[in-house]
């Protein structure tokens, strides 16, 4: 596959470009297998349906025609748009105060799992990958206290792994 290069210029990131040096959706390292695409993440309801308000045009199309979005005024969304009605996530500043924040991707994981997919490859990929695996304790704890299908059991550690692309309603 040639490098496509991708040009980025929107309210959280000026001046940023990146190569697309894998094809969509392929090559992921070994150790990294999300059960979700992004685009399945935006149709089930994800985030409280606020998330890439404004660089969408460096994502797929298609990824938008069915996703779950907020265009309301309120930071953290509507809980209603995500698939388990709940809010599960922690505001933007919480996470940059954490140093959990690289600067290549302003606006988080699901931000570089995005880039990611599309084909994008970094030098912080270890680290995200790091992170997405730690999430797999929550699987544990759902399979662990909840029956299988009961979707109403610990809705909010069930929003938060979809969030990180497990498919935690098929648990």
């Amino acid at each position: 596959m040639d490098a496509k290069l991708i040009r980025v210029n929107d309210s959280m990131q000026q001046n940023y470009s990146y190569e697309l040096v894998a094809a969509i959706g392929e090559d992921f390292d070994l150790e990294f297998q999300p059960a979700l695409s992004p685009q399945e993440m935006l149709e089930l309801g994800v985030f409280g349906g606020r998330y890439l308000g404004d660089c969408r045009d460096e994502f797929p199309s298609s990824w938008f025609e069915s996703a779950k979005l907020y265009h309301g005024e309120e930071a953290r969304g509507d809980a209603g748009l995500n698939f388990f009605g709940v809010h599960a996530s922690q505001p933007l500043s919480v996470w940059q105060a954490k140093g959990w924040i690289h600067p290549q991707d302003p606006r988080g994981w699901f931000q570089w799992y995005c880039r990611y997919y599309i084909g994008r490859r970094s030098e912080d990929d270890a680290r995200q990958i790091k992170r997405w695996k730690a999430m797999s304790r929550h699987v544990a704890q759902v399979k662990g206290n909840c029956n299988f299908g009961d979707l109403q059991c610990r809705k909010k550690q069930r929003q938060a792994l979809l969030h990180w692309a497990y498919d935690s309603i098929n648990m």
